[in-house]
């Protein structure tokens, strides 16, 4: 991440949202807020006991294949199998993104003071993204189910994104990363029809993220107002692109394939189907309305969005 001169915004900074928050005073919260809730899953979750039959590994609302030809052909068998595949593919792509935003982080707070409460809840959310990221893979080897890693491309793509990324765009694809998924997880953890484990997981992820989100949000709009503006119009364009990269991701085609489906027909089903559609457009609204009111949806930027699925084509033009 590139590095602001001015470390603290000037007292009465304001954006579109109203008056910025303190940065020191935000952190101390999210520091006490860490302190009373913080989960160790080794000790949390009961990993030793069985799956339990007939539950789902993610809600099938969720799965990418609901609602079209190809699900009404298959089982209840074969469509729990996929949720259970399709759950291993997204804790990879979590592992993924989580270890990209331990790196953004450590490259934020690099010529940062080290006394900061911001630095130190930066080292804290590093923690928790150690811990989240051991929970998911141990997810994944709990259910015997392949990892999925994103493609050599996308691995390619997140090496360039972490060198070129502007301080404001690493935060942006830091929401991108966590708050689509963090709807998914708010709907699953509360949903009995899914695995006891898969529900402890994403609890404890909900809990731990929100503070992630708070503490990006709150960076996001302070440097909206005070990068420079070529930093400003160059995050635009490159969390519009890393929109259009992870709404690829989302969807590991290699999940078909393993449970008796055909690649390209899953693919193409998916891609034409409106409920998947509507899941991703809803699980990204609460983001994308965020991101428009601090100026980040702009120009091309807000057009790459568009192409990426992620912004409904008719959503709050500007």
């Amino acid at each position: 991440m590139t590095t602001l001169t001015d470390d603290e915004a000037p007292a009465g900074l304001r954006d579109a949202l109203g008056l910025l928050k303190d940065r020191e005073q935000v952190a101390e919260r999210l520091l006490a807020s860490s302190a009373k809730h913080s989960f160790d899953p080794d000790k949390e979750l009961d990993w030793d006991a069985p799956f339990e039959e007939g539950k789902w590994f993610w809600p099938p609302e969720l799965v990418s294949l609901y609602g079209t030809p190809l699900w009404k052909r298959m089982g209840e068998e074969q469509r729990i199998l996929l949720s259970q595949h399709e759950a291993a593919a997204l804790a990879s792509l979590g592992i993924w993104f989580e270890i990209i935003l331990m790196q953004l982080l450590v490259r934020h707070i690099y010529d940062k003071a080290a006394t900061s409460a911001h630095v130190r809840y930066a080292l804290t959310e590093i923690e928790d993204e150690c811990r989240h990221s051991k929970m998911f893979a141990r997810l994944i080897a709990q259910g015997g189910t392949p990892w999925y890693p994103v493609s050599r491309a996308h691995q390619h793509l997140g090496r360039l994104f972490k060198t070129v990324s502007t301080t404001p765009g690493s935060f942006t694809a830091t929401l991108l990363g966590e708050e689509v998924l963090d709807w998914m997880q708010r709907l699953t953890f509360p949903d009995e029809r899914v695995q006891p484990l898969i529900r402890g997981v994403t609890r404890i992820h909900v809990v731990e993220e929100a503070r992630h989100v708070r503490y990006a949000r709150e960076e996001l709009r302070r440097q909206m107002v005070t990068a420079p503006r070529w930093s400003q119009e160059f995050t635009r364009v490159t969390s519009g692109e890393f929109a259009r990269i992870f709404s690829v991701a989302f969807v590991n085609p290699d999940v078909y394939p393993n449970v008796g489906l055909d690649k390209r027909e899953a693919m193409a089903q998916v891609k034409a189907s409106a409920h998947r559609r509507e899941i991703m457009q809803t699980g990204s609204k609460r983001l994308t309305d965020f991101l428009d009111d601090i100026g980040v949806l702009r120009g091309v930027g807000r057009r790459l969005w568009k192409s990426s699925g992620l912004l409904a084509q008719g959503s709050r033009p500007t």
